[in-house]
């Protein structure tokens, strides 16, 4: 390498001697000093490299000498065979999905919430108004993994504002099982209708709509097992059903020997083209209810049900994104539609009703980071029986219950969202003016939703 060198500068420094003569003999000498300042380096590379070469060779002979040492003691002993174990060899690895939900805000109403009611319902625990002022709403601690190849495991739980610790969901879940089953046990939110299965922190508007809070109390959940079948086809195609104890809202009391409710059903959906996608579904609930109680916004009972309720639920969602991709600009519509029937006996009273609802919403993000949307929701019931009493409960009294919301959203990434949302509730004959700010943050490791 030092010879190549010197073989390139004396051709220049020969080169450089005529203009040289011309220039002041100091110019020359640091020529000189300059070349012998560069071959001082060469040698110094030159033998650092030499250096780390010896050193490299140095290790490989120790390691292939520890190599055959290890090799010669494992062959002087009595070869045992190995012993048989179903445990991962990552079994000590701390591996779950760890994520915490931290919600809370502000509620300003014209009316008090305490009166809040919709004339011709009974109402569940879950379908009350938010309190008046600053609150910290339910949070939310998760944790979910692959506790092998063959099972999936989660659990959420909430932390409610006035303390206490709720296991709102903790289920497993099969991976892998052929001819596209899947079977899911323990407490979960049921697969119905679309945005039920869904946590709250994942929706586009602070709070459920007004048929959701009415016909399922919000969110419908609970103990038991659920099946579901995906089809070999392009379209996407999903069969399923759930068995459930039964003592949540619209069912209680665990009726069947704890078997109380049951449901089916089926979602289906696709692309069109490159920038929509569809999904829709159709579902239905079956419920056996003994001594079912329902709620005034107090929390106050207001009564008791014994009896059989059905609920069908139809859903579609269509998402627009430019080319499939709706991080800048996107846009989704969404709705459902509800129908239920009741019979049975309201404190001890004869009680039948025929209940239709649903809502229509839309969510555009124009820009990155923030999405304005505009939600409407209606009920209405014809109730008939001795528990239908002038001004009382069941009495609707001609009044369809409506609900419009307005929210404006951002969120500077996808842990951290601000929701502002007016609405304007006709729940009942006077008007109530309502304004929500709403902050979510999470924490840790959170994945994705589903469509």
């Amino acid at each position: 390498m030092r010879n190549t060198a010197v073989a390139w500068l004396l051709p220049c420094l020969m080169l450089a001697v005529p203009m040289a003569q011309a220039e002041p003999i100091d110019e020359l000498k640091q020529l000189k000093m300059q070349l012998q300042l560069m071959q001082q380096k060469i040698e110094k590379l030159e033998a650092a490299q030499a250096k780390a070469a010896a050193e490299r060779a140095s290790e490989q002979a120790a390691a292939a000498t520890q190599a055959a040492a290890t090799q010669a003691a494992a062959q002087a002993l009595p070869q045992m065979p190995e012993p048989v174990s179903n445990s991962r060899s990552d079994a000590n690895a701390f591996n779950p999905q760890v994520s915490f939900v931290l919600n809370g805000g502000y509620n300003a109403s014209s009316r008090n919430p305490a009166l809040f009611s919709v004339p011709g319902f009974a109402l569940g625990d879950s379908a009350a108004l938010a309190d008046r002022g600053l609150t910290l709403n339910e949070s939310e601690l998760n944790l979910a993994a692959n506790v092998d190849n063959s099972f999936y495991a989660s659990s959420t739980l909430s932390l409610p504002a006035g303390g206490g610790i709720n296991v709102e969901e903790a289920y497993v879940q099969t991976l892998g099982l052929p001819a596209g089953l899947t079977v899911k046990g323990g407490r979960f939110f049921s697969d119905i209708g679309y945005i039920n299965h869904f946590h709250p922190h994942h929706d586009d508007f602070i709070d459920r709509s007004l048929a959701n809070r009415v016909f399922l109390n919000s969110i419908f959940a609970g103990d038991g097992l659920q099946a579901r079948w995906l089809a070999p086809t392009d379209t996407f195609l999903e069969l399923g059903g759930e068995l459930l104890r039964g003592d949540r809202f619209p069912g209680g009391g665990a009726a069947r020997r704890g078997t109380g409710s049951w449901d089916l059903f089926v979602h289906a959906g696709g692309d069109v083209g490159f920038s929509n996608s569809w999904l829709a579904g159709f579902s239905w609930l079956n419920t056996t209810s003994l001594g079912r109680s329902s709620f005034d916004n107090t929390g106050a009972v207001t009564g008791t049900f014994d009896g059989n309720s059905t609920l069908a639920i139809a859903n579609l969602v269509w998402k627009w994104a430019p080319n499939g991709n709706p991080v800048d600009r996107n846009f989704k519509f969404q709705m459902e539609l509800f129908g239920q029937r009741q019979g049975g006996a309201f404190n001890a009273l004869s009680y039948q009703s025929r209940q239709w609802g649903g809502y229509v919403e839309a969510v555009y993000q124009p820009v990155h980071g923030w999405d304005i949307g505009l939600r409407h929701s209606l009920v209405f019931a014809a109730n008939r029986g001795g528990a239908v009493l002038p001004g009382g409960l069941f009495d609707s009294a001609g009044h369809r219950p409506n609900r419009t919301s307005l929210v404006l959203g951002y969120a500077n990434s996808e842990f951290s969202h601000f929701r502002m949302q007016f609405s304007l509730d006709k729940s009942q004959p006077l008007t109530d003016y309502q304004l929500g700010l709403q902050y979510i943050m999470i924490i840790g490791a959170h994945g994705a939703h589903q469509y």
